[in-house]
C-alpha cells in the first residue's frame, strides 16, 4: 500500500500507445475547441491576415517572414492556454472559483502581452517597409 494519497492503491493497467494520427486529430480537435465560441479569436485572426497581406504586398524577406508568423502563431498559443483556462474555470465549483478567479487574469494579461509584442514586431517590420517605400529613410 502506498503512502501517497495521489498514487492508486492499484497499478493501472498499461495504456495502448497512441497513434502519432491520433494525437494529431486530438490536437487539431483542441485548436477547434479552444477557438469556437471566442470572440478575442476573430480579432486575432483579422490582424493575423492583415500581416500576412502586408507582408507579400511589402515583399517582405525570410526573416521578417519569420518574425510575422512566429507572432501570429506566439499570438494564437496565447489565446488557446487562455482558452483552456477558462474552460477549466468553468467546470470548478464555486469555491474553487473563488479561490483561482485571479488565474484568469494572469491568463488574460499573457494574451495581452503576446498581442502587444506582436504588435511592436509588426510595427517595427512593416514600419520600416512602408517608410522605404514612401521614400522617408533611404
Amino acid at each position: 500500500m502506498t503512502t501517497d494519497p495521489w498514487e492508486p492503491d492499484v497499478a493501472p493497467e498499461p495504456k495502448k500507445p497512441r497513434r502519432w494520427r491520433d494525437k494529431f486529430n486530438e490536437a487539431f480537435r483542441g485548436v477547434k475547441k479552444g477557438m469556437r465560441g471566442q470572440s478575442s479569436f476573430a480579432v486575432h485572426i483579422f490582424f493575423a491576415v492583415l500581416a500576412v497581406v502586408l507582408a507579400a504586398v511589402l515583399d517582405c524577406d525570410h526573416v521578417e517572414w519569420c518574425l510575422v508568423v512566429g507572432c501570429i502563431g506566439f499570438v494564437f498559443a496565447a489565446e488557446l492556454v487562455n482558452s483552456a483556462l477558462e474552460t477549466l474555470f468553468r467546470g470548478l465549483e464555486r469555491d474553487a472559483r473563488d479561490r483561482v478567479y485571479h488565474c484568469l487574469d494572469i491568463a488574460a494579461g499573457a494574451v495581452l502581452i503576446a498581442g502587444l509584442t506582436a504588435a511592436a514586431v509588426g510595427a517595427i517590420v512593416f514600419g520600416r517597409k512602408l517608410l522605404l517605400l514612401f521614400h522617408v529613410i533611404s
